[in-house]
């Protein structure tokens, strides 16, 4: 069983940076997509960024131009770089790994950005 375990969240003022990391627990794990996504109280989930294994990127429209994706397939690691962090960006940040039509989910990490 694949297990995703997400961290790097915490709390960080407005304009200010934070770099997340999902790990796999088994080696050369080489998913089509890797994914992050997040999710404030009251509203559904949200697709941020997404990945692939030819190193093809997108992004919501809302993160455009200030994070980035980036993925490690030797460390079966993917990373989501936000810079320029707004109030609007607080969240529950989850990553996502989809594999020949298996969907793996971490159990997510807080993300909290102070005015």
């Amino acid at each position: 069983q694949v297990q995703l375990v997400e961290s790097g969240g915490g709390l960080v003022q407005a304009g200010g940076s934070l770099r997340l990391s999902c790990a796999a627990s088994r080696s050369a794990f080489n998913p089509n997509t890797m994914d992050w996504h997040r999710q404030v109280p009251g509203k559904q989930r949200e697709l941020v960024a997404t990945c692939t294994t030819d190193g093809s990127t997108n992004y919501a429209d809302s993160v455009k131009g200030r994070f980035t994706i980036s993925r490690d397939n030797a460390k079966s690691t993917v990373y989501l770089q936000m810079n320029s962090l707004k109030p609007e960006d607080t969240a529950v940040y989850y990553c996502a790994a989809v594999l020949f039509g298996a969907t793996f989910w971490g159990q997510g990490t807080q993300v909290t950005v102070s005015s």
